[in-house]
């Protein structure tokens, strides 16, 4: 029988909720691409339950408990004295999400000698350090393109939200004011503007297609370009690179995996590249900003807002300085666990598990590592170099 350990976010602070504001979830079989949302032979959850929290469990106590297994849930994962640091010795399974990250660090996989595998509940696995678990022969899975589409929503409400200077009018409606001219002081449109895409995968693909219909000017930037159809499909304009395309942007969106070539990419060099007054849209990973650089750029007007809901570490410590800087629109990292997401996540989570109890194989394109090295969409999407 397996140990399996699970770190998710804490309940909400007034309880876990008994009901919800809707009762169903639209009935989606596939993603854009043709690939078929998760298929687990059962689930022991309602569609639109909060299942990463704690208590919600992702639905999964029933299933591995009537198997025998052993499965201890807990959002306790920072420090020597954590339920997380010392319950991953005995552990044979680590379940995580990206927005409240258990981070399997290369002393914690030294530490866990029976683990075998390390599945990330949703997308983006760089809370696991990759080369570790290559050399530790540990197979890193996630639940691939399950909040794709919930991401790429939030990157155009934070886009509008920034450009239209809604946070601050919203703020003077709480506040009981009516200051028009304080409101529109630094509102735009975002109609015409030049939006660039530093990587078109999954997220920025669906992010592209989404500003479409606003009539921006649309640029982007991979290393893996796009068929020639589909960029004269959306009006695209290929860069080589991101310096060429930086100068010519409005607002620039971050949809590319944390690794080691996108660690600490926007410094203060990369963002004097950018065009006064740009916008600077991250829901990828906080670490793919220097911290102080991005406060740099806002105070003084380099940048005219930063938005985002990647932080590093997660969760932010309450003196982060992206909390107070000017013009931020800076969320928790929420993007891609609505209840949507949950639903999608949490049934491909257990997917995973029935394929690796079962011994048949997991789907490729949920794999990051496995038998020592990257594949399916951790050789598409990492680097370990």
């Amino acid at each position: 029988m397996a140990n399996i350990l699970c770190v998710l976010y804490d309940d909400p602070v007034t309880g876990y909720p008994d009901s919800f504001l809707r009762d169903t979830l639209p009935d989606i079989k596939r993603y854009p691409d043709g690939q078929t949302l998760p298929q687990p032979r059962a689930v022991d959850f309602i569609p639109g339950q909060l299942l990463g929290s704690v208590s919600g469990e992702l639905g999964l106590r029933p299933y591995l408990t009537t198997l025998g297994h052993t499965f201890t849930v807990t959002s306790d994962k920072e420090g020597p004295d954590s339920v997380f640091e010392r319950a991953l010795p005995a552990a044979d399974i680590v379940i995580s999400q990206p927005f409240w990250p258990a981070y399997l660090t290369p002393e914690r996989i030294a530490k866990a000698k029976r683990l075998k595998l390390a599945i990330t509940a949703g997308i983006g696995s760089d809370h696991v350090n990759l080369q570790a678990a290559i050399k530790h022969h540990i197979t890193v899975a996630e639940v691939t393109y399950s909040n794709s589409i919930s991401v790429s929503e939030h990157v155009v409400m934070l886009m509008l939200s920034l450009v239209r200077h809604y946070i601050p009018s919203y703020q003077y409606v709480v506040q009981g004011g009516w200051n028009i001219a304080d409101c529109v002081k630094n509102s735009y449109d975002l109609e015409g503007m030049v939006v660039g895409s530093l990587g078109a995968g999954r997220i920025g693909m669906a992010v592209m297609k989404r500003l479409k219909a606003f009539d921006v000017k649309l640029h982007y930037t991979d290393r893996h370009r796009l068929p020639e159809a589909v960029e004269r499909e959306l009006g695209l304009t290929y860069h080589a690179d991101l310096p060429s395309m930086l100068p010519t942007c409005d607002v620039v969106t971050i949809n590319v995996p944390l690794h080691a070539e996108t660690e600490h990419l926007f410094n203060d060099s990369l963002l004097q590249k950018m065009k006064r007054g740009a916008y600077l849209i991250n829901t990828a990973r906080g670490k793919i900003c220097e911290d102080e650089a991005i406060v740099r750029a806002c105070q003084s007007g380099q940048l005219a807002g930063y938005a985002g809901d990647v932080w590093y570490p997660q969760p932010a410590p309450a003196d982060h300085p992206w909390r107070t800087m000017p013009r931020h629109g800076m969320t928790p990292h929420v993007s891609g666990t609505s209840l949507s997401a949950q639903a999608r996540y949490a049934a491909g989570t257990r997917e995973i598990l029935e394929c690796w109890f079962e011994g048949r194989p997991i789907r490729e394109e949920y794999l990051i590592v496995n038998q020592g090295k990257l594949v399916g969409a951790g050789a598409h999407a990492y680097s370990t170099a």
